[in-house]
């Protein structure tokens, strides 16, 4: 059990996670393997993560992806994670970056990330039972640990461990510490074998004792996780370089793919994501619906990724975003003044509301965990990630299925351009170009998506002295405001808008059209930021109808989808396998193209997934086929 341990033990000292570790046969058992998941029934202080996480650190023959699914009946605290690995000065660093981010840990799931995206920390928060049996979560290795797992062997909590066996293929190493070791009975009774020789290891037997079993049920398990095998890596094109696209090129990168990425620009983020700045914030619901729970995933997910990717300050900057609300109707729900709910949003400050020139007795709510980000600059880094190429300039035309080159070889899709030239093949086709991803499914006669246009203009000039009051942080409400944001060359500027024209498509914008936004822009700014309107006022053509020069306009085209969700997934397993698609990020891309991306990449391996099963299920394509294409559940 212990092969492979030696040589570990200044990254993984004795104690509780060692011997969790050392019980299913770690770090031996993960050797030469694409990922490798765990599962802790008991998160506590996060020792066990941490010592995994060290174990795969120190380990060469590491598999690429390390995911780690912790449960706990409430959120873990950055000072209880910091204390217990003050105990274990080897630790320590690691135990900083884990407590960096634990805050607003929510009921629901989590994704942490860490070593670039190749760690994965997913914590459940709430309780465990319920959590397992909702999330179809697949395994390799299970720390049944704690009080609460305690109870579940000791009384037999046929619900609870059925739902355990239901995290495991066949194989699954499961060991129990503690009181829940004396559990084998009830364990046996859900499929699991215990092994009945002693621990071989030279080392001395780990304290407390420990049960050791593997799932290997005597039945045939039900569904496909039984016998789950992870995607092996192969290659990919992906269809559109803006953040949707780009962000599911770097998910897939990071697993072992070989991924090409298509587009008809002249550069990366030539559409809607060439937006000069954009903001990335949670939404606000009274009853935290699914649009907030899902926002507040990607703006997490955004927050770890610019942070490994851009230049803060420069690309992008955790500011803060100031959301202004109608008159007695903050959004926040009720239980969140204190805990992790104001660690995400709380009634805005006088301070807050002083350095935005409104009163304070106004409506506002303080986003601490949002800000802004240039969607060209994260877009550009997440496409030089290594092991992806990026194809300005292609248009792609066509679409099909073909065969393998072997005799052997699993078919392919072709990409043809206009004149049917293939320029591009592989196993996995990915469609992030928004809109135009119809006009693909048309060609090859697969059902339409219920995307929708949204023509929109932003606004945005130099700030000069009159302006250079404007708020420090982003503003937005009825309307939206961006300022001080570094230019090149030096100096700052200010973002207003943009305007929203649903089922709207054409550019350019006539010369009418865009001076009609600009001045929509410039009356949405007086209604949402007077003291910033009065400042920028120069700028805009007294009369109101038209923009000077000092006013430039950026234009694009955004697709949405009718029920404003994004779609992720596979279009038809079935009849187009290998044909997925992530699109519909409307006017909030920032948000949630990140999140999406590695929706997608954990949905095509079947790992532990960034969201809670029902946010994937409402941003699933599957929500959009025809009944009769539906993916079937289990």
């Amino acid at each position: 059990m212990a092969e492979g341990f030696d040589g570990l033990d200044d990254a993984l000292p004795t104690g509780a996670g060692a011997s969790l570790l050392l019980g299913c046969g770690l770090p031996a058992a993960w050797a030469g393997q694409n990922q490798w998941r765990i599962l802790e029934t008991a998160w506590g202080d996060g020792q066990s993560f941490l010592r995994s996480w060290a174990a795969w650190l120190a380990d060469a023959k590491r598999p690429r992806l390390l995911h780690f699914v912790a449960l706990s009946a409430e959120a873990a605290t950055a000072e209880a994670v910091l204390r217990a690995a003050a105990r274990h000065p080897e630790l320590q660093s690691l135990a900083k970056a884990l407590a960096e981010q634990c805050w607003g840990l929510l009921p629901g799931v989590h994704r942490l990330r860490f070593e670039g995206g190749r760690v994965l920390l997913t914590l459940g928060i709430g309780d465990a039972p319920t959590l397992l049996r909702e999330q179809a979560w697949t395994v390799d290795s299970i720390f049944l640990s704690g009080g609460v797992a305690a109870q579940w062997v000791q009384q037999a909590q046929a619900h609870a461990l059925k739902a355990l066996a239901r995290c495991c293929r066949r194989g699954t190493r499961l060991v129990a510490d503690g009181p829940a070791a004396a559990g084998g009975a009830a364990l046996a009774q859900c499929g699991f074998q215990m092994d009945a020789a002693p621990d071989s290891s030279p080392k001395p037997a780990p304290k407390p004792a420990l049960l050791r079993a593997r799932f290997e049920p005597d039945w045939e398990p039900r569904g496909p996780r039984a016998n789950a095998q992870a995607t092996r890596p192969m290659r990919c094109v992906v269809i559109g370089a803006g953040v949707a696209g780009a962000a599911c090129a770097a998910s897939l990168t990071r697993r072992g793919w070989q991924v090409q990425v298509l587009d008809a620009g002249a550069a990366p983020a030539a559409g809607a994501s060439s937006l000069p700045v954009g903001v990335f914030a949670p939404h606000l619901s009274p009853d935290d619906n699914l649009f907030s729970r899902v926002s507040r995933s990607g703006v997490r997910a955004m927050l770890q990724q610019c942070g490994e990717l851009l230049r803060a300050g420069v690309d992008w900057c955790a500011s803060g975003v100031l959301e202004r609300r109608p008159a007695g109707h903050l959004g926040l729900p009720a239980d969140w003044s204190a805990g992790p709910g104001a660690d995400w949003s709380q009634k805005a400050s006088a301070e807050i509301l002083l350095a935005a020139g409104l009163p304070q007795e106004d409506s506002a709510c303080w986003h601490a965990r949002a800000g802004w980000a240039r969607p060209a600059r994260l877009v550009a880094a997440l496409l030089a990630q290594p092991g992806m190429a990026w194809r300005a300039e292609v248009q792609v035309a066509h679409l099909q299925r073909v065969p393998g080159q072997a005799s052997d070889a699993a078919p392919v899709w072709q990409v043809l351009d206009t004149q049917g030239q293939p320029l591009a093949q592989a196993e996995l086709v990915v469609l992030a170009a928004g809109a135009a991803c119809n006009a693909l499914l048309a060609d090859i006669n697969a059902p339409l998506l219920p995307l929708q246009p949204v023509r929109g203009q932003m606004s945005w000039g130099r700030q000069n002295a009159q302006s250079a009051g404007l708020p420090p942080f982003p503003v937005n409400g009825n309307g939206g405001l961006v300022a001080q944001v570094p230019m090149e060359g030096g100096g700052h500027a200010w973002h207003m808008g943009s305007t929203f024209e649903r089922d709207v498509a054409h550019l350019p914008l006539t010369e009418d059209e865009r001076a009609a936004a600009h001045v929509s822009n410039w009356l949405h700014l007086q209604d949402l930021l007077p003291q910033a309107a009065t400042a920028l006022q120069s700028a805009f053509d007294p009369a109101g109808s038209a923009a000077v020069h000092s006013v430039q306009a950026w234009a694009s085209v955004r697709c949405t989808a009718r029920d404003r969700l994004p779609i992720v997934g596979p279009l038809n397993p079935t009849t187009l396998p290998g044909l997925w698609v992530c699109t519909a990020m409307g006017a909030r891309g920032l948000t949630r193209a990140v999140l999406c991306g590695e929706l997608l990449a954990a949905q095509l391996h079947g790992e532990p997934l960034p969201v809670e099963s029902r946010l994937a299920r409402a941003m699933s394509s599957e929500r959009c086929l025809p009944k009769t294409a539906q993916i079937p559940s289990h």
